[in-house]
């Protein structure tokens, strides 16, 4: 089988990595049945059909018509590195990092550092624009987890709520 098109290959080839990946963890909690379903059951499902997708992204790729052979690209340099910057600048202000005695900054900061550095990442920067979504983010998150889900975790830093 010759592969036809290397973006489809090598984007099952993800899929199949990282659906693996969660089955195999999944496997670390009861796992239960389709009738007692214990907490790893639905990421081992999860898993397994994404694992699945993969394998079949995979095998059409070897179908594909595309005539140079879909070759990939670059990789986008900067945007991977924004994106991936943003979500540990999330975790780290929402916990804190007591390595360097950084407090937890609550999840509304948290979500404005996270949208903002995330922003960057298009050659495109508004202001404007990133500040109403991340009002918008920040605002839908504390009525998602907060208000309807009752989830504890600090919201404003320390400092300010005491």
């Amino acid at each position: 089988m010759k592969i036809k098109s290397q973006r489809d290959f090598f984007a099952g080839i993800m899929f199949a990595a990282v659906g693996t990946a969660f089955a195999v963890g999944a496997t670390n909690y009861t796992v239960g049945n389709a009738a007692r379903m214990g907490p790893g059951y639905f990421p081992l499902i999860l898993g397994v059909i994404t694992a699945l997708i993969g394998c079949v992204v995979m095998f059409t790729s070897t179908l594909s018509k595309a005539t140079d052979g879909d070759r990939i690209g670059r990789i986008a340099w900067r945007p991977l590195l924004f994106i991936i910057g943003a979500n540990i600048a999330f975790g780290v202000l929402l916990a804190g990092l007591s390595s360097i005695k950084l407090p937890a900054m609550g999840m509304i900061i948290a979500i404005y550092a996270l949208t903002f550095i995330a922003s960057f990442a298009s050659n495109e920067f508004r202001f404007r624009s990133v500040f109403i979504l991340a009002t918008v983010l920040a605002v839908g998150s504390y009525f998602a987890f907060v208000v309807a889900l009752k989830l504890q975790f600090p919201v404003w830093p320390a400092f300010i709520t005491g």
